[in-house]
């Protein structure tokens, strides 16, 4: 799982926000999907380039984060870059697509009550519900502030 840190549990926390408005979502668009909304948040960059970007190379999310290289010239691969330094690993962003880390999943079944509850991959309050549970899980595994003496 990634890399517990403010600036990644912000920016799930924004995206959702985000996603709670008047936003665009569709899951089969590069740009509009989990994974492309929150790659807006966290580059600041068009829906529209993200996914012309994306479509420079075959594959979705899941294909691009595998065939994944830094150095490819690829501008999609810019984009992963920023999430994984960010903090997150190449799972989480195949995960996030798919809504399907298992810590994230089995917190959201613990919170409902409803041990088959299930997310659909591209149902808006499924992603909302994803990315603010996992922002929850990854705040729980922040190291706690040094208390102060008065």
């Amino acid at each position: 799982m990634a890399r517990a840190n403010v600036d990644l549990i912000r920016a799930l926390r924004q995206t959702a926000e985000r996603l709670r408005g008047d936003v665009h979502y569709q899951w089969g668009h590069m740009g509009e999907c989990n994974c492309g909304h929150l790659a807006q948040t966290i580059t600041r960059l068009d829906k529209r380039l993200i996914h012309a970007w994306a479509l420079e190379r075959e594959g979705d999310w899941a294909q691009q984060v595998h065939d994944y290289c830094p150095s490819s010239g690829y501008r999609i691969d810019d984009i992963i870059t920023a999430m994984l330094d960010l903090g997150m690993a190449r799972d989480d962003i195949e995960q996030l697509e798919k809504l399907a880390d298992p810590a994230v999943l089995a917190l959201v079944r613990a919170r409902t009550g409803d041990e088959r509850r299930h997310l659909r991959r591209n149902l808006r309050d499924d992603v909302i519900l994803y990315m603010d549970t996992w922002a929850d899980l990854l705040a729980a595994d922040l190291p706690a502030a040094p208390q102060v003496a008065a």
